[in-house]
C-alpha cells in the first residue's frame, strides 16, 4: 500500500509531568535518541513527495523534530540527547501526524498534541473518548493524530 517505515534509536524515561505554568517554563526531560541516515532520508523524502510522516509515539516525534535543519528544511541522521518541546507555538516540521495515547490534562504531552490538532478539536475527542470508556495513557488506548496543515507555516499562520 505504499507505506514504509524508518527505524530509530530511543532511550526513554518519564519524558512528561504536569505543568502548573506556561509551556517555556516547564522543565523537559531529557531522551536519549539516534536517528539513523536511512531514516532520515526516508523522511526527507516522503516529506519531499508531499505524503504523511507519522510518528509512532510522543518520543519518535520529539526526536525527529530535534534532528530537522530549518536552515535546509530536512531532517539529519543525528544523535544525542532531546529536549525539544512541541507546542502549538512551535508546530512539528518534520512530521505530520502521530499513533499515541490518550494524554492527561496538563502535561507536555498534551501541549504535543495541540500543536497538531489545536485544544478545542482535541479536548472534543477526548470527550468523546471518555465516553465511550476508552483507556488513557501507556497502558490505555492509541490513536491516530495529523495536523490539519501542510507545514508548519500554516499552523502558525492559523493560530
Amino acid at each position: 500500500m505504499g507505506v514504509e517505515f524508518g527505524s530509530l534509536t530511543l532511550h526513554t524515561s518519564l519524558s512528561s509531568h504536569e505543568v502548573a505554568t506556561s509551556w517555556e517554563e516547564h522543565p523537559v526531560i531529557p531522551e536519549w535518541f539516534q536517528v539513523p541516515e536511512l531514516t532520515a532520508r526516508r523522511v526527507n523524502a516522503t516529506r519531499r513527495a508531499g505524503h504523511s510522516v507519522i510518528a509512532l509515539g510522543t518520543t519518535v516525534a520529539r526526536a525527529l523534530e530535534t534532528c530537522y535543519d530549518a536552515n535546509k528544511g530536512a531532517v539529519a541522521p543525528r544523535s544525542g540527547w532531546t529536549r525539544h518541546l512541541i507546542t502549538p507555538e512551535h508546530p512539528p516540521r518534520a512530521v505530520t501526524g502521530l499513533i499515541t495515547g490518550l494524554h492527561d490534562n496538563f502535561t507536555s504531552h498534551l501541549a504535543l498534541l495541540y500543536a497538531f490538532t489545536g485544544p478545542d478539536f482535541l479536548k472534543a475527542a477526548y470527550r468523546d473518548a471518555a465516553s465511550w470508556g476508552y483507556l488513557w495513557h501507556e497502558f490505555g488506548d492509541l490513536c491516530l493524530i495529523h495536523s490539519r496543515y501542510n507545514n508548519p507555516e500554516e499552523a502558525l499562520q492559523a493560530r
